[in-house]
């Protein structure tokens, strides 16, 4: 039953409306006034009002000299191939870094010690658990239509053949398609993979997935063609992984040239048997460390610009590509820093990650120990494909970040590393970028990366010093003005959407 009048009832109505609208407005300003910390700091120093565009262009500008300041020092003064010079004893010294291996925890002492030597600050080693795996005795023979040695390198997790070895008949294909229309012919043979080289991202399922595919069809071995642009009879290693259900068969990388000769002979009709030896044997998870080293910030310590490459590389070569030159060239960035006597806002955080080849192991163990203060890492970075003539950076990130990066690349003009591409690439710092930290990676030559990856010629040889010095001075510059600048570089909102979530929510 209505009360009052219509017109009265109106009039009664409005304040409450009123009052409705008025905390409407006032959650929808507290709400904004949160969006800030999950977006990057878009306030200006002082708190008064958004920096425009051309006052970030113009901020950046001013870090001109200290650019090539860097640049200097770095490429053409007194730390000239230090980083070179320093990785080539490092790598001679303690030489492939396998996880869970003598060499790796040797590595990481070296490097403890260095960077203390060094004058770095909060020099530590934080605890993680890694993959332990060796490889054993290997042996590979072709018995028919005539003896000749195979090279191999057992894959990493790879199961050991009975000690007696496994002698069988080949099939070869170039596919898994071609595998599994021929299942029948596969039962109880070695199946040879000669697929081609497309690209790394491509190809390497074939070594990741290969014993797998193989032992669905009834396989008792898988020898798979290197992941490789370019071969000198020279087989790559790298991990591969089972599938539960599924029968473990060993299995191992052969050379280009190898894989080609037995396909050449099936396409003849002729009859293959090698004989297949390996001694690989799985242990207990291992104790590792990734190993950190900061220029503390003078203004907001808290906040992370985080520079990173892996220490552990396989048992073959010396690890000096993989990962030996990122590594280096990240400690590198922190000493030319320390050295020119600077100290930016933020802290400058480098990490040398561990078990990166068994798929981030480290990282991962890092990232979950570290990610409640996410929204204090600006960015991150990894260097972990060569270290041979820069071109520019990789970059993840929204559009406003990236026209900043630009910004900070054009002060790379004096040795024409100006260019900004597309999508970062790290295994150890994924875990920061799908959670939307912007990240950056090097961009350099790649076209020799993959004749030297994870095989015996990744060695000091395949180092330039020069490149080096190039290398880290785009690294040194990037990750300093990212870690001197007022702001922290914007995040899009949909890339905190948890927490915006939870924000609508309570609202």
């Amino acid at each position: 039953m209505c009360m009052f009048p219509a017109s009265h009832a109106a009039q009664a109505s409005r304040p409450s409306v009123e009052k409705r609208e008025k905390m409407k407005y006032l959650s929808l300003i507290f709400f904004m006034s949160l969006l800030p910390q999950y977006a990057g700091k878009s306030l200006s120093g002082d708190g008064s009002h958004p920096k425009t565009f051309e006052d970030i262009k113009n901020e950046i500008a001013g870090y001109s000299d200290i650019a090539k300041a860097i640049i200097d020092l770095a490429v053409h003064g007194k730390a000239q191939n230090r980083s070179y010079e320093r990785l080539a004893v490092f790598a001679d010294t303690v030489g492939p870094r396998l996880s869970g291996l003598k060499n790796l925890d040797a590595a990481i002492k070296y490097m403890f010690s260095a960077l203390q030597k060094d004058g770095l600050e909060n020099v530590h080693l934080e605890p993680v658990k890694v993959p332990h795996w060796e490889r054993g005795e290997e042996f590979a023979m072709m018995l028919e239509p005539r003896n000749h040695s195979i090279a191999i390198l057992g894959l990493g997790s790879s199961v050991a053949t009975p000690p007696e070895g496994i002698t069988a008949e080949v099939i070869v294909v170039a596919s898994f398609d071609e595998l599994h229309r021929r299942a029948q012919e596969a039962k109880g043979k070695i199946v040879v993979y000669n697929q081609p080289f497309v690209s790394y991202g491509e190809t390497v399922r074939y070594r990741s997935q290969g014993a797998v595919e193989a032992a669905k069809v009834g396989a008792v071995a898988s020898l798979i063609r290197s992941i490789a642009s370019f071969s000198i009879d020279s087989p790559h290693t790298g991990w591969q992984s089972y599938q539960s259900g599924i029968p473990r068969i060993p299995t191992a990388c052969i050379s280009v040239e190898d894989a080609e000769m037995m396909s050449r002979m099936s396409l003849r009709g002729t009859k293959i048997v090698v004989y297949l030896k390996m001694g690989a044997r799985t242990y207990p998870d291992s104790p590792s460390f990734n190993t950190v080293a900061e220029i503390v910030g003078n203004k907001y310590p808290e906040q992370i610009v985080l520079v990173s490459g892996h220490l552990d590389s396989w048992d073959v070569g010396q690890g000096a590509m993989d990962d030996g030159g990122g590594a280096f060239i990240s400690w590198e960035a922190l000493s030319l820093i320390k050295d020119l006597g600077l100290r930016p806002k933020r802290t400058l955080r480098m990490v040398l990650w561990t078990g990166e080849e068994q798929g981030g192991v480290g990282a991962e163990q890092y990232y979950q120990l570290h990610k409640e203060n996410i929204s204090n890492f600006d960015i991150v970075m990894e260097s972990d494909e060569g270290t041979f003539k820069p071109s520019g950076l990789a970059f993840t990130g929204n559009a406003k970040a990236r026209d900043i990066i630009r910004e900070i690349m054009a002060l790379l003009l004096p040795i024409n590393i100006t260019d900004v591409f597309d999508n970062a690439d790290g295994t150890d710092i994924n875990y920061w970028m799908r959670d939307g930290v912007p990240g950056a990676s090097l961009r350099d030559d790649l076209s020799k990366y993959f004749w030297f990856h994870h095989s015996q010629g990744d060695t000091m040889t395949v180092q330039d010093p020069n490149q080096m010095n190039l290398c880290a001075a785009v690294w040194t510059v990037v990750s300093y003005v990212i870690a001197d600048m007022e702001e922290m570089l914007p995040r899009s909102f949909q890339e905190h959407k948890s927490c915006l979530r939870y924000s609508a929510i309570s609202f």
